[in-house]
């Protein structure tokens, strides 16, 4: 809401090196954060507020980058080029997951300690590369005419909200059956799998990289 109000009003691109910044920084940041030993219940609360801002980055990248892509996209190609956004998350969690299992690896049992902050860390590089090809890119031709016709909304979610709240519900409720599953999936398992039922990190991390290729 917060970020496609912004991108239907000022443009698709700086919308989306906004989210790509918001990310990245708040990712390297996680890197760097104090431990629990050092500033207590502190470091447990910073995370989660870098986390939220995490999550607020990636709704506004994803309905963004979606808009973009159809928006340089072929009338023809539309449905295709829309949908190649989707496969930055198998991708995302291909390489990620890939990160962390190397890092486990290399680092053993000081994984725990220091050796987690390793990814967080690196993926700076990526925000470089990002950024790199976001200011590369111009702005939609669709957008454009629509701001040189003086066309773009005032408010666009509340327009949005008011014209279509059935497909808004449909949507938000299709999502989150396939969402929930997912994190469940994805970062739950880790944490119960080698907590509670004593199962090898290592392992368990190389069967959600499995599961990223199948996803992709």
């Amino acid at each position: 809401m917060f970020f496609g109000n912004y991108g239907d009003r000022i443009g698709r691109k700086a919308t989306l090196v906004t989210t790509l910044l918001l990310m990245g920084i708040s990712s390297t940041i996680i890197g760097l954060l104090p431990t629990y030993e050092n500033i207590g219940i502190f470091a447990s609360v910073l995370l989660v507020l870098l986390r939220f801002v995490q999550g607020i980055g990636f709704g506004g990248e994803w309905g963004g980058s979606v808009v973009l892509s159809i928006e340089w996209s072929s009338k023809k190609h539309r449905g295709l080029m829309g949908s190649m956004t989707q496969l930055g998350v198998p991708i995302g969690l291909l390489v990620s997951t890939a990160a962390v299992s190397l890092c486990i690896f290399f680092t053993g049992d000081s994984f725990e300690s220091w050796g987690w902050r390793i990814p967080f860390l690196i993926s700076i590089l990526l925000v470089g590369v990002g950024l790199w090809i976001r200011l590369g890119i111009e702005e939609s031709p669709q957008f454009s005419k629509m701001k040189e016709e003086n066309l773009v909304a005032k408010q666009p979610v509340l327009e949005v909200i008011k014209e279509h709240p059935k497909t808004i519900m449909l949507a938000a409720f299709s999502r989150l059956a396939e969402q929930v599953p997912f994190y469940i999936f994805t970062a739950f398992i880790i944490s119960y799998g080698t907590e509670q039922i004593n199962l090898d990190k290592q392992f368990l991390t190389n069967a959600v990289l499995l599961v990223a290729v199948v996803y992709l």
